[in-house]
Parts: C-alpha cells; structure tokens; sequence
C-alpha cells in the first residue's frame, strides 16, 4: 500500500533537530549544577520540543495543523538559540560554541520556512497526479473557450 504522507523521519528538518537535541544535552551537563536545573534544563526542552512539535501534527490529516507544528517548531528553535546565548553570556559556552549551534539551529529555521511555505509538498510523495490533474483542467477549459461559450444559440431559419 502506498503511503500518503512521508513520515517524520522522512523531514530532513526532523532528522537535523534530533541528533542537534542530544548534542545541546551533552553540552550542558558540564555546566555549574545549579545551572543544569535552571537553564540547561530550558536549552534541553525547548532543543527537545522542537522536532518533537513536528512528529505530533505531521500525521494531522490537515495541512493547517501541519503549518501550525512547523510554525511551533521555528518557535521553539529560536527559543533555543535565545538560551545558547545566555549560556553565551554566562561564559558557560564559548563564543565558537556558541556560533556552530546558533548557525545549525537557524539553517533549521530556514528549511522550516520553506516546509511552512510548501507544506502539502513536503507531506506527500511525488506522484504524477498533480500533473495529470492539471492536464485535465486544461482540457476542460480549452473546449470551454469555444467560439460559442457564453452567447444564446441562433435560432435556425
């Protein structure tokens, strides 16, 4: 049977924002203790929530939730560059640190603007349909464009 939609692990977005969540894990647990509660726990659930936002609408049959899941997802994404920056600030990261995973969290946010923008794209498999379907409205069209559309018919004398 053919899929429908691409699963979340098909969203190369998807597959850029987990393995980013484990690393931004990593990351803080070397910071002081009571920052580990308090900020590293703020930068690991929003790296979190961020592909988690996806995999919850990306099986919503509506293209509407889809939008709202990625539109969420860029949220929480830039939630998370907001506190690598604070850790920035605290100097619990350096300024090099700070940059590859500001750079990889904002190439994240560009390919959600795209996944917003064409979102029914993104969510199905390329068949031909679109095409064909095209094709046949033209069709359509063209023999509603013949000289007599739209004028009352002559009555035959």
């Amino acid at each position: 049977m053919e899929k429908k939609y691409l699963a979340v692990e098909d969203l190369d977005v998807y597959r850029k924002l987990c393995p980013l969540h484990i690393e931004d894990s990593e990351l803080t647990h070397s910071w002081p203790a009571e920052e580990r509660y308090e900020l590293g726990s703020q930068v690991r659930r929003s790296s979190n929530r961020s592909p988690a936002q996806l995999a919850e609408k990306n099986d919503d049959r509506h293209v509407r939730n889809k939008i709202e899941g990625v539109n969420r997802s860029r949220g929480e994404a830039g939630e998370t560059v907001h506190h690598l920056f604070v850790a920035l600030l605290k100097t619990y990261i350096t300024q090099e640190v700070y940059q590859i995973f500001r750079d990889r969290y904002k190439e994240c946010i560009r390919m959600l603007n795209g996944l917003e923008k064409t979102p029914e794209k993104n969510s199905r498999p390329k068949t031909g349909a679109g095409k064909l379907r095209r094709r046949r409205l033209a069709t359509v069209r063209k023999m509603n464009r013949s000289p007599a559309a739209g004028r009352p018919l002559q009555p035959d004398t």
